[in-house]
């Protein structure tokens, strides 16, 4: 038995619990509190072999979902940017880079590869298994937000053009996707949900 690789395996494994404790701007429905990452990358994993079906091209329905489930981990050290913060996504991409290499490297080196790969992969967007994973986080948050009165996008004074920025490139990746959420985004403005 190979233990120094099962130590590194275990020890990525606790470092991941970190997840259960970083807290995202995303309610849940069913309590008065926000998600955290590791219950924002479990419910887009089921996501993302439950909705392949919808992808315009065909995708790997397996890779989206490691992908999806690997994605925010560099979040553990790079912390949680919201999608509407200007100021934090100016240093992003250098604190999750950072975060990556750090984070993966606890593991063996075939997978620590594999992942930093997959994530970077994601990062990237340009297959067609990152942009199904990228609609996917686009997605959920928005059917929570949604689903909750808004109650996040009021607080932070969302506008409805910021939320169809944030989306526009979903049509060109899931035509049926693209049509719910453009449904959504409609209703929630005429709710008083969005500016």
């Amino acid at each position: 038995m190979d233990t120094e690789r099962l130590e590194k395996q275990i020890d990525f494994i606790l470092e991941l619990d970190k997840m259960k404790n970083l807290y995202r701007q995303t309610y849940v429905l069913h309590e008065d509190r926000k998600e955290n990452d590791a219950e924002h990358s479990w419910h887009l994993g089921i996501m993302a072999f439950l909705l392949a079906e919808h992808s315009d091209m065909p995708v790997n329905a397996e890779k989206v979902t490691k992908m999806v489930l690997i994605h925010d981990i560099v979040e553990i050290d790079a912390g949680d940017t919201y999608c509407y913060d200007q100021e934090g996504y100016k240093t992003k991409a250098d604190r999750e880079e950072k975060a990556a290499q750090r984070i993966f490297g606890l593991l063996p080196d075939d997978q620590k590869k594999e992942f930093y790969e997959l994530w970077r992969e994601f990062e990237d967007s340009l297959t067609p298994e990152a942009k199904f994973a990228a609609a996917l986080d686009r997605l959920q948050p928005l059917l929570l937000n949604y689903t909750k009165g808004g109650i996040s996008w009021t607080e932070h004074g969302v506008h409805k053009e910021q939320v169809l920025a944030r989306n526009s490139e979903v049509k060109n990746i899931s035509h049926n996707i693209a049509e719910l959420i453009n449904s959504i985004i409609n209703d929630a403005a005429d709710k008083g949900y969005l500016k």
